[in-house]
């Protein structure tokens, strides 16, 4: 595996490849990091894809000084490193938070996508400014980090016990200079942005949903709406996990994507 920094408006994107072939880039969940997508993208690479698992502005290894976050400046990021690595097409694999800026980044450049894997996507704005504010305001200081480690532990049901010390381990990197600041500010993220790109999408989407995902309330019914959304849109659930599928269960999770594409004619040397 090989470390990169790509330079984008305002910092630096850490970007982790690995493989050969057509690329993928994956994104993950807002207080998460590219590890997350460490397992599948393994799977992804043994069967002839490059992968490059990029770490969101202002968690893991990016910079955190950036003046911008959220869906759109992620978008951004992410056709920044399908341009580092090649130019695309790329597949663009995002998970929550991650997959709305994918939408968008494929609705920017539609050229430089060709397919689309939402793992447990935020694609609407769920909230009332209310909602958004009490948001906010519970994960300030002093309390903040300690609510959101308890919250987190939660989304991963699929990973049992490991759930409460993946969420200690993410908490210790947000307490890093300047992490904690940039990822309260990323939580202000309104993906209300999203609506306007759906049209502009041309590439397939495969949104690809934890039956368990504690974030919604009927999740097959939010994956079904998510597929509606694309002109080819496709939903597929993975039973006994949660919000991140990818890291949950991987094998799953890379068998779906890498049917997708195959159908889509986005070949590695197995797809």
């Amino acid at each position: 595996m090989i470390i990169s920094y790509i330079s984008v408006t305002g910092g630096r994107v850490c970007v982790e490849t690995e493989g050969n072939g057509p690329l993928i880039v994956c994104s993950p969940a807002m207080g998460d990091t590219r590890d997350a997508f460490a397992p599948f993208s393994s799977l992804l690479a043994e069967a002839g894809f490059r992968v490059a698992r990029a770490d969101l502005r202002g968690h893991g290894d990016s910079s955190t000084d950036f003046a911008t976050y959220g869906d759109e400046a992620t978008a951004k990021d992410l056709l920044a490193v399908i341009e580092k690595f090649g130019g695309g097409p790329a597949i663009l694999a995002g998970a929550s938070m991650s997959a709305a800026a994918a939408v968008i980044a494929a609705g920017m450049e539609p050229a430089k996508v060709s397919g689309l894997v939402l793992l447990g996507p935020f694609l609407r704005g769920t909230s009332t400014p209310l909602q958004r504010l009490g948001f906010r305001l519970a994960l300030a200081r002093p309390w903040g980090p300690a609510l959101w480690r308890l919250y987190s532990a939660k989304l991963w049901p699929g990973l049992g016990d490991h759930a409460s010390q993946r969420a200690s381990h993410l908490s210790s990197t947000l307490k890093r200079k300047g992490h904690w600041a940039a990822f309260s500010k990323t939580a202000r993220t309104d993906h209300a942005v999203v609506a306007p790109w759906f049209n502009r999408v041309t590439a397939p989407a495969l949104v690809v949903m934890g039956a368990e995902d504690p974030d919604w309330k009927d999740p097959r019914a939010e994956a079904s709406w998510a597929a509606s959304q694309f002109a080819q849109g496709a939903f597929a659930m993975v039973e006994g996990v949660g919000h991140a599928p990818m890291l949950e269960s991987p094998d799953v999770a890379a068998r779906e994507a890498i049917a997708f594409a195959s159908q889509i004619g986005f070949g590695g040397t197995h797809a």
